[in-house]
Order: structure tokens, then sequence, then C-alpha cells
């Protein structure tokens, strides 16, 4: 099996789409917001609360999330396909920018940013790291939870585009 039909192979598998954060602390002297978005985000285990999200090796999120250790995810709903789109793009506008127009609150446990109005919110610690090919694989455990009132559909990211449950 070649490349190409690997990538047409798992385009064909839905993924929820997440916005993983953290504070950078390297970032000025006071730090800032990271963020990236995530279609490879999963639950490990509910004993203890452990989830999984891959983030490609050697990029950014993955040096500030190996240096802080602690992270939160937002779990996004349909409408907030155009937060996703911003935090998905290759070089874009700096995330303290990007940050600047996301309503946004600071998880108590992790100084990360929590996305208002996501479906619901994590607050993570870095259990393991597992490098897997050219991505690292950031198991973390579930220190809070929120869940948003009267949640709408999630965003899924489906054969190279967003969608939405119909």
């Amino acid at each position: 099996m070649g490349e190409d039909e690997f990538r047409s192979a798992m385009a064909r598998l839905a993924g929820a789409v997440v916005l993983v954060t953290a504070h950078d602390e390297d970032d000025g002297p006071t730090g800032a917001p990271a963020g990236m978005t995530a279609t490879a985000f999963l639950s490990v285990s509910l004993d203890p609360p452990l989830v999984l999200v891959s983030v490609r090796g050697g990029s950014r999120m993955d040096e500030v999330l190996e240096q802080s250790g602690r992270w939160a995810a937002s779990l996004l709903g349909a409408e907030q396909r155009v937060l996703a789109g911003r935090f998905a793009m290759s070089g874009r506008l700096s995330d303290r920018l990007l940050f600047r127009e996301v309503p946004h609150t600071l998880g108590e446990l992790t100084g990360a940013p929590l996305v208002e109005g996501a479906l619901a919110t994590l607050e993570c610690e870095t259990e393991s790291r597992v490098e897997a090919g050219d991505h690292t694989l950031v198991i973390g455990r579930v220190l809070r939870t929120a869940l948003a009132p009267g949640a709408e559909d999630p965003l899924l990211y489906y054969r190279g585009d967003y969608r939405r449950l119909d």
C-alpha cells in the first residue's frame, strides 16, 4: 500500500475536532497561550481518566506540551468551524494574537485557555509521551472537566474538511 492510498483510507475516518491549548512559559516575559487544532484525540481510559492527542513531532505544540506538562482540550461544536480553521493553518499569526479574538478563560489547574462555547473542556497533566513515526502521542490524565449546558452538535473532520452531523 502506498502513502496516497493510506491517506485516502484514513480520510474516510471521521474525527472529532479539538483545540489543544497550553501556557507557553517561554513566550515573552510572562508567557503566552499556545494552541493547535487536533483531529486525533480520544479517550484512553475511564479509570483513571486518560485521553490521548497526537501532535506532529518537533512542532511548536509538541515542544510546548513537553515543557509545560499541563494542558487543556476544548471539544469544539459545529458552530466553531472558523476557530478550528484558524488554529490549523500553517504560517498563521501568532497564537498570542489569535487568542485575543477567542473568548476563553484560563484553566485553574493548567493556566491553559479553555474555549468558551466548547461542548466540553478538559484540563490534563501529561502521563506519558510516545514517539510514533512523525508524531508524538501525548497521553494526559484528566484533572478537571466541564460540560457546556445545552451542548450542540460536535464539529467533525472528514475527507479533508470540517463537517457537522446531519
